[in-house]
């Protein structure tokens, strides 16, 4: 008698609903919203209210010959969910040094998608992700994650620039969701504290100004509250707390205050109040502009707009709202012509499945191999 082929999906447990639209809401949010943001990220607000209208751009336009276009923002964003998830299939992803160099390496093989080398010898590009070859589309990196990747010696090194751009905050929505399903019999104090430590700690391979750690740090903590279903005003006291708390923390602290302070206005959303609190460059005022957008929209299309439609990095704050907006409202808030359009949906979702799901694999010290275990750990290779 011949045994039927086993499929992956025999494999692949289902998330609890909850779970499923919380880290895909987040996941596919955050894509929908670099994808928006994509075709107008270099032009000034007057630029796109010329080119596109008074209320600027509301659907998907062309930017990399393709409408629905992710950038170097969602690549980079899935790679850190990589690093993640090899590194609980490697040991469990209780040790902070492994997971950050399991981080590291997962950026080393996303910068050979982007056609150059990483400073580091001997990358193993084996693992799904780096198959997925929607994901090899060069789509103009920030120039700082690029140069210290390239200069990265030994995996997990922390970048010797002094930069605070926002490349390393954009990234880190994956840490809020991995450490509220990680740490999930915790309390939410100790959640948003793992997830804003290793925040700035993976953010810090890129980014080696504090403000650009701490911002980064702050956001995943965010996320990891709205995982675990906290109402968003609620989530931004506790990290604000955590925050105060860590060294060089007083120009995220600020951003944060000043995006509450935004958000109460009557006209919070007007273009003009969002290019007050900047450009959203660097970290500290992408989490400002993102968070002011997540706390004032009544709806997840409004709140990502707004994101979008300011002076300056269009693509990585409207990326950030949607990864706020997409954990707290849930993946059914979205537009379902925004999400038909996205490239590389299946893969976005995937990942955040997987993320929801992890400790329910078959693996451990004292769990007998299967095939389903050799399926994740083909997966996600140890590093």
């Amino acid at each position: 008698m011949q045994v039927p082929k086993q499929d992956a999906s025999d494999f692949r447990p289902q998330p609890q609903a909850g779970q499923r639209r919380r880290f895909r809401g987040c996941l596919l949010g955050g894509a929908v919203g670099d994808a928006l943001g994509a075709p107008v990220e270099f032009m000034s607000l007057a630029e796109i209210r010329a080119q596109f209208g008074r209320v600027g751009i509301v659907e998907y336009t062309t930017a990399f010959d393709r409408k629905g276009a992710i950038t170097d923002d969602t690549q980079m964003t899935l790679f850190t969910a990589e690093g993640l998830l090899r590194s609980y299939v490697q040991n469990g992803g209780r040790d902070t040094a492994t997971i950050t160099a399991a981080v590291a390496h997962a950026y080393a093989r996303w910068l050979k998608t982007q056609g150059a080398m990483p400073g580091v010898a001997d990358i193993d590009t084996d693992g799904w992700l780096y198959e997925q070859r929607e994901l090899h589309a060069l789509r103009v990196p920030a120039a700082q994650c690029l140069s210290a990747l390239e200069r990265m010696a030994t995996l997990g090194e922390r970048a010797t620039n002094d930069s605070k751009g926002c490349g390393g905050a954009m990234r880190m929505a994956p840490v809020g969701l991995w450490c509220a399903r990680l740490e999930e019999g915790v309390s939410p104090e100790r959640v948003a504290r793992k997830a804003f430590e290793l925040g700035v700690e993976l953010a810090g391979i890129t980014h080696g100004h504090p403000t650009g750690r701490v911002a980064a740090g702050a956001f995943a903590a965010l996320v990891a509250l709205l995982a675990r279903d906290l109402p968003l005003a609620d989530a931004v006291e506790r990290v604000k707390t955590l925050v105060a708390r860590y060294p060089a923390h007083a120009e995220t602290l600020e951003a944060m205050q000043r995006a509450q302070a935004a958000a109460r206005a009557e006209d919070a959303l007007r273009p003009e109040r969002i290019v007050a609190l900047g450009e959203g460059w660097v970290a500290d005022e992408a989490l400002a502009i993102a968070l002011t957008c997540a706390l004032a929209a009544p709806d997840f299309e409004t709140g990502v707009r707004a994101a979008v439609n300011h002076d300056g990095d269009s693509d990585s704050t409207a990326s950030m709202a949607g990864n706020l907006l997409g954990a707290h409202l849930g993946v059914d808030a979205i537009p379902q012509r925004w999400l038909a359009g996205l490239e590389a949906r299946r893969i976005i979702a995937e990942v955040a499945d997987d993320l929801a799901t992890f400790p329910q694999w078959p693996l451990g010290e004292f769990i007998d191999e299967s095939d389903a275990s050799e399926y994740y750990r083909k997966r996600y290779p140890g590093s």
